[in-house]
């Protein structure tokens, strides 16, 4: 056999246990979300790039360094073995608090809010949400013992969360402020807290979002402008109006990539908040619903790779970063027709933005790590327990889960 027979057969070798275990569909779907979201931004963006910056294609050309930057991040993380976050998310969590608390002090006011580190870029609120998810699922992990002890779980979950909460809401950052505490909620539940738990963090939740919006004027004007929105869409907001304008011109088929109009005469935050609008005049309900298959495909796949994950720290962490991608582009699709109070919440892969774009991609290379090891045996360590099937089963009177079942047993054992 030849030397370059070799050389190749250990190419081939290599290249198949980079990509052993991956999820296809998920990287399939995140590339179609991608390439949906370069188009749809350049055609949201020219007009504001030209007369802000000079260059129609300025925002498309910085978004696509951006996604340089997160397809080699994805790409690292996609190797890089979760386990390690058990040593590396205190440090981590630290860091982030680092760069909220910098971000207070440098204090670079654009649109009535801090919270960008240099001439409104590099927001660590939207690093923030990864690194809670992060280092929540890993302090779930290590404490899950002992999480029924009120002392040892809600409290405890309680200051962490309004740690990072407080920081970004300081900014302003309502939306953000809101996701890290929903998630970190969820977290919980899915670790296996009971009901008790459950309803006093649920109540806890609503008193404190009630007391915020009392306290707020953005929230106030928020939730009114929202309910005002409900009983009459002329007496909504000015932007969800202007979004409910764009969306009934676009019909079933849209007006046609690039031909909206609504973007070109006062669609507030067009690349950025607004891009889904955009989106449904220019490809009407049809590229809706195409770009809705696309979130409901990936978050079909990460609850598979959360449900196969080899231990409960994979568990959690897919489903969290699952849950966040969900949610956001969720939030930021109803806000747009008005179903919920004005959020600011970026659209997935979509949206203008550098620092959402990249903290969205670190989360699917590390959910893609997880799918790596889903196929390899593990030893569980005593006590552990198997992803989702306990938690659709609920806890038993008692408060304990249900065995696993057998054939996760038997390759845990394996």
């Amino acid at each position: 056999m030849g030397t370059g027979t070799l050389v190749t057969d250990r190419s081939a070798f290599s290249a198949r246990r980079l990509t052993r275990g991956v999820d296809v569909p998920l990287v399939l779907t995140v590339i179609a979300l991608i390439v949906f979201g370069l188009i749809m931004l350049y055609s949201a963006s020219f007009d504001f790039s030209f007369n802000v910056y000079g260059s129609s294609s300025f925002m498309f050309n910085r978004q696509v360094r951006w996604l340089g930057v997160g397809i080699l991040s994805a790409l690292l993380l996609s190797l890089f073995d979760y386990h390690q976050w058990r040593r590396l998310a205190l440090f981590a969590m630290l860091a982030t608090i680092g760069l909220l608390i910098t971000v207070l002090f440098i204090n670079e006011i654009r649109l009535g809010a801090s919270r960008s580190l240099y001439e409104g870029s590099y927001q660590p609120s939207e690093v923030a949400k990864l690194v809670a998810l992060i280092y929540i699922a890993v302090w779930l992990y290590a404490k899950r013992q002992s999480l029924h002890d009120v002392s040892f779980g809600l409290i405890p979950l309680g200051v962490i969360l309004g740690i990072i909460g407080g920081l970004i809401y300081l900014q302003p950052d309502l939306s953000a402020a809101g996701t890290v505490l929903i998630l970190g909620g969820l977290l919980f539940f899915l670790a296996g807290a009971d009901i008790k738990q459950i309803v006093l963090l649920l109540v806890l939740a609503v008193v404190i979002g009630w007391t915020v919006v009392q306290f707020s004027d953005t929230g106030q004007d928020r939730v009114s402008s929202f309910i005002a929105g409900l009983k009459d869409p002329t007496h909504a907001s000015y932007h969800v109006q202007r979004s409910l304008e764009a969306v009934i011109k676009g019909g079933f088929f849209g007006v046609g990539l690039g031909q909206a109009d609504t973007k070109l005469t006062g669609l507030p935050f067009a690349p950025t908040d607004s891009i889904f609008a955009v989106v449904a005049e220019e490809l009407g309900l049809f590229g809706a619903l195409v770009l809705m298959v696309l979130y409901a495909t990936l978050i079909w796949r990460g609850l598979v790779i959360a449900r196969r994950a080899p231990d409960m720290l994979g568990t959690l962490l897919a489903s969290g970063m699952t849950f966040w991608i969900g949610m956001e582009a969720l939030i930021n699709m109803a806000v747009m027709v008005g179903l919920m109070p004005f959020a600011g919440n970026a659209l997935p892969f979509i949206s203008a933005g550098g620092s959402n774009l990249v903290s969205t991609l670190c989360a699917i290379g590390i959910m893609l790590n997880i799918s790596r090891q889903s196929g390899e045996s593990v030893r569980l360590e005593e006590n552990d327990w198997r992803s989702f099937g306990a938690v659709i089963d609920l806890r038993r009177g008692n408060g304990r889960r249900s065995v696993s079942r057998p054939r996760r047993s038997q390759r845990a054992n394996g």
